[in-house]
């Protein structure tokens, strides 16, 4: 009897496991990996530029995989777990090996030290998010998330590469660069979440212009355009913004307080 009782029981985990697989949504993220994957292979081949596209290349494979899973009902413990393995080599381990193939080799110990410096925050920034899930939900982000930190070191490359410096360079700005995104990825600052700002619910006509003309300037100087626009995420929008919207939200809630207490005391 006991022997049966393992047996249905294991064959139950067996069918919940595949039945918690699904193909799309896990498709797209394997997509990621392959471009954070096809990145490294292209930095040791000193296709910088190319490394620095595939990279966001995956991006947009991580933003898709998580908007068909939440769409299709195809969320899964598993694809939460296989998405973070994915982000950490095409966010964390693929960024890392570019930056230090392109601009950080040179400096010896403090380069390979700076791109593990990295990864390592990278882990850790993924771990607290998976932890803080519920917790936090979707109001903001704790740290910088990776995906913008990886895109931030891709558009320096693309930068210098359209400047006429395709790279290896050699600029103490760079170490600096990985350093503090390691850390902004590790720190407890507020990011601007745009699940937050509902841009799909938008229906103000100016939005609409204001995101006509920045599709017109990403699309005259995509390099420059790109490396102004996640550097202004990275500095500006997502702390200050996340900051506003909380500043927003309490005010909401405070006044919505009022009006229940008023509701109450004239009952």
């Amino acid at each position: 009897m006991g022997r049966k009782r393992r047996r249905k029981s294991s064959a139950k985990r067996r069918r919940d496991m595949r039945k918690s697989i699904y193909v799309l949504p896990n498709l797209l993220t394997t997509m990621g990996l392959f471009c954070g994957f096809l990145a490294m292979v292209l930095s040791m081949q000193k296709e910088f530029r190319y490394a620095a596209i595939a990279i966001l290349v995956a991006l947009i494979f991580d933003f898709l995989d998580g908007k068909v899973a939440r769409a299709t009902g195809a969320t899964s413990r598993f694809g939460v777990e296989y998405d973070s393995l994915s982000d950490l080599v095409a966010f964390g381990v693929s960024p890392a090996i570019l930056a230090y193939l392109w601009g950080l080799q040179s400096f010896g110990r403090l380069g390979w030290i700076a791109a593990f410096l990295y990864v390592a925050c990278g882990a850790l920034r993924l771990a607290r998010f998976n932890v803080q899930t519920e917790k936090v939900g979707g109001k903001h982000f704790v740290g910088l998330p990776i995906p913008a930190a990886a895109s931030m070191v891709c558009s320096v490359v693309l930068l210098f590469d359209e400047l006429g410096y395709p790279g290896p360079v050699t600029h103490w700005s760079l170490v600096a660069l990985v350093i503090v995104l390691a850390f902004l990825m590790v720190s407890p600052l507020p990011y601007l979440s745009f699940k937050e700002i509902g841009i799909t619910r938008l229906k103000s006509f100016n939005w609409l212009v204001a995101g006509l003309l920045l599709i017109t300037l990403i699309a005259i100087r995509p390099q420059i355009m790109g490396f102004v626009c996640f550097g202004f995420y990275v500095l500006v929008l997502g702390p200050v913004g996340a900051q506003v919207m909380a500043r927003r939200r309490k005010a909401a809630e405070a006044l919505q307080a009022g009006e229940e207490n008023q509701g109450t005391s004239s009952a």
